[in-house]
Parts: structure tokens; C-alpha cells; sequence
């Protein structure tokens, strides 16, 4: 496989504090790629690496099939966590400055720009300066300078923060449409759900070290406990003891049931069948926030996670 980004054994240090933990990946190109994991896991670190703006303590990397990015600087497309707009300047004169940067030709870069602008609803503040922008705007404007040369790697270190829902709409269509186009798309985050919906295929650190990596098939399929989802009327509570049931959650209306590997779905649905009139059921794989929670154990994937994910 084609790998856009390589990963071999990297281990960053600061001082006695390790950041990064013999770090091995391969993410294949023309692929959204989410890389997982609560603030302070390494992720940051990680990537500055990747951008050769730090370099590993040990192992090796290849980016677009090169040992350093900065030898491929003008095929990618970086946008930091912490950013910046030169703020008396227009919104053209700094996306010209950045393009500029990339080397792209001036009548080339007049007609980029109008496109993107357009693209995200901005065309009528082409000739404003960036502090009149609300943060919102000045992230799309961001974003912009980031793929205005149309790089082959798009690698976005938190790029969803602080925007609001629609904004967090829009861009997740401007990523899917950079990946129709073949382009292979790396991003930071640590919102699991976003990922699972996003991704094709996810990497999930914590401590500096790799938890799992695949495609998001893969990684759910790992984990052989199972989800049964059940709704209707009756008495639930006699699915608590229902053979390979692993942990419950029983209400009046239904129950949530995780089964082992051993654990027939078939015949605990036969049961509940057998004692409740049902409405629903589902059997389902563990999302990527269940698995974080296995992997890690409850208590500290509630001090490490967002609360509203950390406590569903």
C-alpha cells in the first residue's frame, strides 16, 4: 500500500518527560485520518515532528515518501493549533502572501482564491481586513491558506475547535471533498465521536503511546463485546443474569447489554422475548469511546475526556 505518512518506533523526549513512546504507523494516502486522544496524549508532538518543526529522539519517519517533510513542504498543507492572522491585512492580500509562499503563480492564485472564498460563504469579505472577522470567519480564512496550493497532504492539528455547529458542518464537507479529490487528509482531535463519523481510519494515543490504529471497521471489530440494545415493556431485570452479559444497564422501557465473545446475541434476544413485549432492539459494536473506556478503564477515561463523552 502507498503510504502517505510512516511512523517507525519514534520516541520524543523532554528532559525525563516522554512525550511521544515508540510510535509506529503506517496512514495510506487519499484518506481521512483521525488522530485520537485527550489533550496532552502526544498528538501535538507527533505532528510537529511529522512538519519537521521538531525533530524524534529516536526511530525515523517518512512523509510523501521522504525522510523530512521539509522536503516536501510545498506538496502539504499544515495548519498548527496555535495560529494567527496578520491582522491588518486584507483577507486577499494575506491569502496572496500565502500562496505567494507556496510559489503559486499570480493569475493561478486570483481565481483559487475567489473559489475557496466562495466555498465557505466569504466572497463579500475578500477586501476586509482579518481583525473586522469574527474567530469563526478567521478559521475559514485559516483553513484556506492552508489548502490554497492544493497540497496532496492536509495535515490540521485540532482544526474543529471553537467552531460552532454549522461551521463544524462545513468543514467536515470541505475534508470529505478533499478526500474525493484523492487527497490524504491527517487531523488531531480529541472528540471520538467526530472522528467515528468522519474518519476512514482512526490512530488513538494516550500517554504518548499508541492504543490501536486502523480503519474504524477494523478497530471495532477488534473488541468482541457486543452491544445489545433492547426497548418495549416488560421485566428487563431478569436480563441482568442472562449468561456472557458483561455489563447492563436496565431501565422501565429496555436495557443496554454488553455480551462477551462467548455470549450467543440470538439466545438473549430469545429471552427477552420470552419476558417483555418488545418495540426495539439492536445489536451494535462498541463506539471508539467504549473501546477508549475499555483500554484505558473507567476512571481515567473520565479524568482524561471531555465530561460529555467521558460520562455517557
Amino acid at each position: 500500500m502507498d503510504d502517505a505518512l510512516v511512523l517507525n518506533e519514534v520516541t520524543k523526549r523532554f528532559g525525563t518527560f516522554t512525550a511521544v513512546d515508540r510510535l509506529s504507523v503506517r496512514m495510506p494516502r487519499g484518506e481521512i485520518i483521525g488522530f485520537l486522544g485527550p489533550n496532552g496524549a502526544g498528538k501535538t508532538t507527533t505532528i510537529r515532528m511529522l512538519m519537521s518543526i521538531t525533530y524524534p529522539d529516536e526511530g525515523s519517519m517518512e512523509v510523501l515518501g521522504r525522510p523530512r517533510a521539509i522536503d516536501v513542504k510545498d506538496r502539504i498543507g499544515y495548519l498548527p493549533e496555535e495560529r494567527g492572522l496578520y491582522r491588518k491585512m486584507t483577507v486577499d492580500h494575506t491569502l496572496r502572501y500565502f500562496g505567494q509562499l507556496k510559489g503559486m503563480p499570480a493569475a493561478a492564485l486570483k481565481s483559487r482564491i475567489g473559489e475557496l472564498l466562495e466555498s465557505v460563504g466569504l466572497s463579500n469579505w475578500r477586501r476586509h481586513t482579518t481583525e473586522s472577522l469574527s474567530k469563526g470567519m478567521q478559521q475559514k480564512i485559516q483553513f484556506i491558506a492552508t489548502i490554497l496550493h492544493d497540497p496532496e497532504l492536509v495535515v490540521l492539528d485540532e482544526p474543529f475547535s471553537g467552531l460552532d455547529p454549522l461551521n463544524r458542518d462545513l468543514l467536515e464537507t470541505l475534508l470529505r471533498d478533499l478526500k474525493r479529490r484523492g487527497k490524504t487528509v491527517l487531523f488531531s482531535t480529541h472528540q471520538l465521536e467526530q472522528a467515528e463519523r468522519l474518519c476512514d481510519r482512526i490512530l488513538l494515543i494516550h500517554r504518548g503511546r499508541k492504543l490501536v490504529d486502523g480503519t474504524i471497521e477494523d478497530v471495532r471489530s477488534r473488541f468482541a463485546a457486543r452491544k445489545l440494545v433492547l426497548s418495549g415493556e416488560g421485566d428487563f431485570e431478569q436480563l441482568r443474569r442472562s449468561p456472557g452479559v458483561v455489563d447492563e444497564h436496565v431501565t422501565v422501557g429496555g436495557a443496554w447489554l454488553e455480551l462477551d465473545a462467548t455470549a450467543d446475541p440470538q439466545a438473549v434476544l430469545r429471552r427477552a422475548m420470552e419476558i417483555a413485549k418488545l418495540t426495539q432492539f439492536e445489536i451494535a459494536r462498541p463506539t471508539l469511546q467504549e473501546i477508549f473506556v475499555r483500554l484505558v478503564g473507567q476512571d481515567e477515561a473520565a479524568a482524561v475526556l471531555p465530561p460529555t463523552e467521558a460520562t455517557r
